[in-house]
């Protein structure tokens, strides 16, 4: 190597390093978590091995979660291993059992479905592992000591596109919710969000809000049986916004593009539909934040010896906001650099 060439590796790690820093405290502070410790935390001096797994990298949300850890292990100095849940219960509980046989200096796990992981998880936690749950619970958290729980409030986000659908329909028409995978407990409290407002408008009628598991060929399959079934529908909410791109595909074939859709995660193919006008809103499941978070979370447990509870709080709510076409830009900027 020349002695050009190595004087821009010392920088440009001097400047990943740097960037490590400040990246650390701008996501420690959107969790309202003291960024003097971020800064404290750093980057490892030496190579941490973290295992990750979420629901089903077929589903965006996912896929973009893994480019997010990855991004941030690389600023953190951690190598992060993959253990795909393929969208299936089984098959997750397959690759947990794999990743529990393992050694890691932290983990973490988005749940297909509640109590579904709970030995293999509770036999890493008992290790020594921390075990940082991301988006839906592995199991109650008074039943499994994880490090702790990042997720947005899905109530939240369930009640707030379904309000501004309602809002747009004046309270009166005919609605659908179109669920995700019912073991879930992101989608359960999407539901409740959901209903806790339509139950609040007696002129607002809810025609069907049968689950598509996250799975856009089930999704298709069912608005095919919607739009033939039902001639009037005047608003559709979906708890993924995969799940409402796959219906307003079978809407267009159909003619039915004057349906409101609403969806959750705004993904950047959702937040174009939003600024073109093919959906009406979404709301962000922050992926981003939450898998660069559990980069952050795992660190500074292992480098800085925080403790659950302690340094950083058992849950950690990281909302987004609702995106309509005002704010669909800078979302989507947001998104590009792995900031929420």
């Amino acid at each position: 190597m020349s002695v050009t060439a190595k004087s821009s590796t010392t920088r440009r790690d001097l400047l990943q390093a740097a960037a490590a820093a400040g990246s650390a405290a701008a996501l420690f502070a959107g969790f309202g978590i003291d960024p003097a410790l971020a800064a404290e935390m750093g980057r490892s001096e030496k190579p941490l091995k973290a295992a990750f797994s979420n629901a089903g990298l077929q589903a965006t949300w996912c896929a973009q979660g893994k480019q997010a850890a990855e991004w941030w292990g690389k600023l953190f100095n951690v190598e992060v291993t993959w253990f795909d849940g393929q969208l299936d219960a089984v098959k997750q509980r397959a690759a947990i059992d794999n990743m529990a046989s393992q050694k890691w200096d932290f983990v973490a796990i988005q749940a297909f479905g509640i109590g579904t992981l709970t030995q293999p998880v509770q036999k890493m936690i008992d290790a020594g592992i921390p075990v940082i749950d991301m988006d839906t619970l592995i199991a109650p958290l008074d039943q499994i000591n994880v490090h702790s729980f990042l997720a947005p409030d899905n109530e939240f986000m369930g009640a707030s596109v379904t309000q501004a659908l309602v809002n747009k329909l004046n309270g009166k028409g005919k609605i659908i919710m179109t669920q995700g995978a019912l073991g879930h407990t992101g989608a359960q409290g999407r539901a409740k969000g959901f209903e806790s407002v339509v139950k609040q408008y007696p002129g607002i009628e809810v025609l069907d809000t049968q689950p598509a598991d996250w799975d856009v060929s089930k999704t298709a399959r069912l608005w095919e049986t919607y739009l033939t079934k039902y001639p009037q529908i005047d608003a559709a909410f979906f708890h993924n916004d995969d799940m409402a791109l796959a219906a307003y595909n079978i809407m267009k074939a159909h003619n039915r593009t004057n349906i409101l859709i609403g969806g959750v995660d705004a993904m950047p193919p959702a937040i174009q539909a939003v600024s073109e006008g093919r959906m009406f809103a979404t709301v962000r499941n922050p992926s981003c934040r939450i898998h660069g978070g559990a980069i952050v979370a795992g660190v500074a447990a292992v480098t800085a010896g925080e403790k659950s509870g302690q340094g950083i709080p058992k849950s950690v709510v990281t909302d987004g906001p609702v995106v309509t076409k005002n704010n669909a830009a800078g979302m989507q900027w947001m998104e590009d650099h792995f900031l929420i």
